[in-house]
């Protein structure tokens, strides 16, 4: 059996989120936080949708493991000290500056998440190993913080901007059709054909 090393934790990976995730939605095989209600296909809850999703990431977390076991040998490679660091950083900075945030009263909600989850990342991605997945994983916590207070066009900005730098081939051009791209395609779809109630642009405007 040729077993790949890196397919292998990465399907693991991929379904532990999943597990995890279906563990915080809704209960998994009756044990649970269950803080959302699933309803069914006819009519769903808040719940449903994050349940399909999971779902079909576990499928496809398994059927990463499963194309492992014989697409080998591909181990994995060894962790340099700025990789180490870079990742206990990241980790250790988030959930300080989560603790103070939570204790101080200086923000709530998401901010108190959203803003060390975002440090944490940026610190992450300061190891060319963690690069990519630290600025992509931040421009998602970026365009969430950014979405109510800033507006959907600048939430967007900043996640195509954040992004982009997580590979180095992208130029100024390309990122930027790709942002102008994204943003009429979101406002087409969520504002002016779903109605979706989402602000385009800072209050200020």
């Amino acid at each position: 059996m040729k077993i790949n090393a890196k397919d292998v934790w990465a399907g693991g990976f991929l379904v532990f989120i999943a597990l995890f995730g279906l563990f915080i939605n809704g209960g998994l095989f009756g044990i649970g936080l269950e803080q959302h209600a699933l309803g069914s296909a006819r009519r769903m809850g808040p719940g449903y949708m994050p349940m399909l999703v999971f779902w079909l990431q576990f499928a496809l977390g398994a059927l990463v493991i499963v194309a492992a076991l014989n697409s080998g040998p591909d181990p994995l490679e060894r962790w340099n000290k700025i990789d180490a660091v870079a990742l206990a950083s990241g980790i250790g900075v988030g959930l300080i500056l989560w603790q103070l945030m939570e204790r101080t009263g200086a923000t709530s909600g998401w901010m108190q998440v959203g803003l060390p989850l975002l440090v944490g990342m940026l610190i992450l991605s300061i190891s060319p190993a963690w690069r990519a997945l630290g600025l992509t994983l931040g421009s998602f916590v970026a365009f969430g913080l950014a979405l109510e207070t800033l507006g959907l066009i600048f939430a967007l900005v900043a996640l195509c901007g954040i992004s982009a730098l997580a590979d180095r081939e992208h130029t100024l051009k390309s990122t930027a059709g790709m942002t102008v791209f994204l943003c009429i395609l979101a406002w087409f779809v969520f504002i002016y054909e779903l109605d979706v109630r989402i602000p385009l642009w800072p209050t200020i405007f």
